[in-house]
């Protein structure tokens, strides 16, 4: 298995902080938020490589937290491969899309994905999460339950059977048809890989990381597992600071 963290966007909601540097590298306490995200996946013995997409404008950045990440892990004999991509893009209306950036990503069909938005943090391990992907041995989302119809419907939300699998995902419903709300993990399993690589061509959108899982839900069978705790999206000011404590 492998890791792919998303992290090609420019967080213009962040600005100034990160008009000139990466959101995923924000300092929290005496880590980063990729950092800390990490950290719990290095715990993972499944996974035997990270892999980073970013844009050029941040690259040389994430290449130089690459090798000083990979120095650390490796001294206290924790290395895992890091190999960063660079999308090519310089601005944030250039930009190619979640999606886009996750198919430059995969190189073949020999490896199941676990995939990753770089500006969240969770209160517990992913672990349990790879765990449910063995059991299922089907592609897995994760889900919350949201009280909120405000917030689901700024994103994807799904409908799922007695057993969790998904009936239906919405991206941004107007009308929520559950209180079933997506965060941007998944784990793809490497059957399904041919069906990603195709994606483009059935009208899948590009831009959100749930469109993909909403087209895979309509094509192959997708579970969804119940966080056991909760997440912060860093995408505001606001947000940073409440996590940065």
């Amino acid at each position: 298995m492998k890791s792919i963290v998303i992290a090609a966007g420019y967080a213009t909601r962040l600005y100034p902080l990160t008009e000139n540097f990466p959101k995923p590298l924000l300092q929290i306490g005496d880590s980063t938020i990729l950092d800390r995200l990490l950290d719990d996946v290095d715990q993972i013995p499944a996974i035997k490589e990270h892999i980073v997409v970013t844009n050029h404008k941040f690259a040389h950045i994430f290449d130089q937290w690459a090798k000083t990440r990979g120095e650390r892990r490796e001294a206290i004999g924790e290395r895992k491969t890091i190999r960063i991509i660079d999308d090519g893009t310089t601005t944030n209306e250039g930009r190619l899309g979640a999606v886009r950036d996750l198919l430059l990503a995969i190189d073949n069909a020999d490896d199941d994905l676990l995939v990753m938005a770089g500006d969240n943090l969770l209160d517990f391990s992913l672990k349990g999460f790879v765990e449910y992907f063995k059991e299922k041995r089907s592609s897995v989302i994760m889900c919350h339950e949201e009280p909120s119809i405000e917030k689901l419907q700024r994103t994807g939300v799904i409908t799922v059977d007695d057993k969790m699998r998904v009936i239906e995902m919405e991206e941004k419903p107007r009308e929520p048809k559950s209180h079933w709300a997506v965060p941007p993990f998944y784990i793809y399993a490497r059957e399904d890989i041919p069906l990603i690589l195709d994606c483009m061509n059935h009208g899948c959108g590009m831009d959100a990381p749930g469109s993909l899982a909403r087209y895979l839900a309509s094509v192959t069978t997708l579970h969804a597992w119940p966080m056991p705790g909760k997440r912060h999206d860093i995408g505001t000011m606001e947000s940073y600071l409440e996590v940065k404590g």
